[in-house]
């Protein structure tokens, strides 16, 4: 149980919310999961328009953005699982014998390299003890006052935190959109997934860093 606790207060996450990530420095998080391109495989024209998007998408942002691979082995056995089911309902003997080979084959070659999956995301920050800062300098720009400039995350003023960060994670979607990548946010369930596994060392070598860099 102890050493349970004393591996929690190494994560930086205090709670995932409406998709929204809430570190223990009440710093907030929005992670993107982006498509991949094929650089290599784009004529001269596409390759400058990729860059020259990305580019300005970079020149855009007033804010970082932290861009993170997350790379995990493929898991092949449900594969092997179905190639075994129609090896089973095959009529000829031919047919079963080209299979039982195919599936040796994936077998000897998975036992010797591994197979990875990567995925893409970036992840924005908002940090909202920056907005308490300037209206603490300035009262007028706060219709409750001074008195009500908390760190919290509770209330309105999660939902007024969580709109800020919404609007910098659609300014990327945008900008990353001119490159010819997707982004998608994640959801509650899928950012506590991807969370899980990235601090999960048993599952994942390199976990996610939602540190604002």
């Amino acid at each position: 149980m102890a050493s349970t606790k004393a591996t929690q207060s190494f994560v930086p996450v205090k709670e995932v919310r409406n998709g929204v990530v809430i570190l223990k420095n009440d710093g907030y998080r929005g992670i993107l999961m982006c498509s991949s391109i094929n650089f290599a495989l784009k004529g001269e024209d596409e390759q400058r328009a990729i860059i020259g998007g990305f580019q300005s998408l970079l020149n855009t942002l007033d804010f970082s953005i932290e861009i993170v691979v997350h790379s995990r082995k493929t898991d092949i056995r449900p594969y092997l699982a179905l190639l075994e089911e129609r090896m089973a309902t095959q009529t000829t003997e031919l047919m079963r014998l080209q299979l039982r080979e195919y599936i040796a084959f994936i077998r000897n070659f998975i036992d010797s390299s591994d197979i990875m999956t990567k995925m893409f995301y970036v992840v924005v920050p908002y940090s909202p003890a920056v907005g308490s800062a300037v209206s603490s300098a300035v009262p007028f720009l706060s219709k409750k006052g001074p008195a009500s400039h908390s760190s919290g995350s509770t209330g309105d003023t999660f939902d007024e935190h969580r709109v800020q960060l919404e609007q910098r994670m659609a300014l990327v979607v945008s900008g990353l959109a001119s490159s010819g990548v997707r982004a998608i946010p994640l959801g509650t369930e899928e950012i506590i997934e991807l969370l899980y596994r990235s601090f999960n060392l048993n599952e994942q070598d390199h976990p996610i860093h939602l540190s604002n860099t």
